[in-house]
This record gives C-alpha cells, sequence and structure tokens, in this order.
C-alpha cells in the first residue's frame, strides 16, 4: 500500500471538520489549565489584598490589556500550527503590538518620574519572583494545550510548541495579575515578558517530544 492509498483510505469515511473546532479545542484546553493555575495562585499565594482597589485604577487595566492582548495574538499563532497545513503563519506582527504600546506608557511613565526612583520602578519588590511564578501557572496551562493538541495534526512541532508556551506563559501572567501589587508598565514589560518567554523557550523544548504523532 502506497502511502497515497493509505491517506485516501483515511480520509474516506472522515466527515467535515466543523468550522472553529480546532479553536474551541484549544480553549477547552487552555481554560481547564487555567482554572488549575487559578486555584493554586488563591490557595498559595491569595489574590492581592487591595484587588478591589486595584480594578479602578487605569495601571491594573494597563497591565491586564498587555497580558490578555498578548493571550490572544499567542492564540492564534497556536491555531495555525496545531494545523498540518501551517507552512505560512499569518499575524505573526500582532504579538509586536502589544510590546510596542506598553513601552510607550512606559516610556511616559519614566518620562514623568524622577530618575533617582527609576530603579525602584523597573524593578518593584517582585523582579526576582516574578519571571518564574509566570512560568509556574504556565505549566497547568501548558498541560492543557497538551490535551488538546492530543486530537490535532501539528507538523512543525517545535513551532508549535513555543506557539503553546507562549500562549500558556500569556495566560499565566493574565492570572498572576490578581496576585501581582507591581503597577509599573516598565516592570510588567520587562519581568512578565521574561516569565512568558521563558514558557515560549520551554515548550520549543519540549514540543519535538510531546506533540509527536
Amino acid at each position: 500500500m502506497t502511502t497515497d492509498d493509505l491517506v485516501i483510505r483515511l480520509a474516506r469515511d472522515a466527515g467535515p471538520v466543523r468550522r472553529g473546532a480546532v479553536g474551541r479545542r484549544l480553549g477547552l484546553g487552555i481554560a481547564a489549565g487555567a482554572v488549575v493555575s487559578a486555584m493554586l495562585l488563591i490557595l498559595w499565594l491569595g489574590p492581592r489584598d487591595d484587588l478591589g482597589t486595584a480594578v479602578q485604577r487605569a495601571s491594573y487595566w494597563i497591565k491586564w490589556g498587555y497580558t490578555l492582548s498578548l493571550s490572544a495574538a499567542a492564540l492564534a499563532l497556536t491555531v495555525q500550527l496545531a494545523r498540518p497545513d501551517s507552512d505560512r503563519l499569518r499575524g505573526l506582527w500582532l504579538t509586536a503590538i502589544p510590546v510596542v504600546l506598553l513601552a510607550v506608557v512606559g516610556l511616559l511613565e519614566l518620562a514623568n518620574t524622577p530618575r533617582s526612583d527609576w530603579m525602584a520602578m523597573w524593578l518593584g519588590r517582585t523582579w526576582m519572583a516574578c519571571p518564574w511564578l509566570v512560568l509556574l501557572f504556565a505549566i497547568p496551562i501548558f498541560g492543557g494545550l497538551l490535551w488538546s493538541f492530543r486530537r490535532l495534526a501539528p507538523t512543525r512541532l517545535r513551532a508549535a510548541g513555543a506557539a503553546a508556551g507562549f500562549t500558556a506563559g500569556a495566560f499565566a501572567a493574565s492570572v498572576y495579575c490578581l496576585h501581582c501589587p507591581e503597577v509599573s508598565a516598565i516592570f510588567v514589560l520587562t519581568w512578565y515578558s521574561l516569565g512568558i518567554l521563558l514558557a515560549t523557550l520551554l515548550g520549543s523544548v519540549l514540543g519535538p517530544r510531546l506533540l509527536r504523532w
């Protein structure tokens, strides 16, 4: 039996795939992982004490807007890479928009802050822990995405793993916002992004091993 014959036999009885099925499958995995991450955060670290007051400030929504917009852009890439026909990625440039916008906000903050306070604004109180906590909370979400990929057919395994790690890291950063007391844009741009990058790198390493089918 030739490869073409095998493909024809496998596809003969296959019904049409519903529109948006890949996105729904990935969304289910992300949601399940995010619930686990949120429970871990609440039970271990707890939400920030002033969360009710924080959500009334623009700085909180700028931070959350950054992580959620990165999450949306990363998910769009993951949906494409979950398919076998992912030779050309569309919309990769969209991931740069949240970064550029937050960088502009950060520069405006620095311009309105005395130079002597710049280092404190950049490091905050939790810079050493922040990236690693984002990575930690990304693990359950990454696991949910691996479950989703079991019913999908990625062919670019390293890229798909990196996209899954990127998505998991961005959603984990959104969960971490519930606890993190830091508000400066330059802090978020540096240390949140580093945590997301660590999750992306981890995904790229694990992708070829865990997404093989």
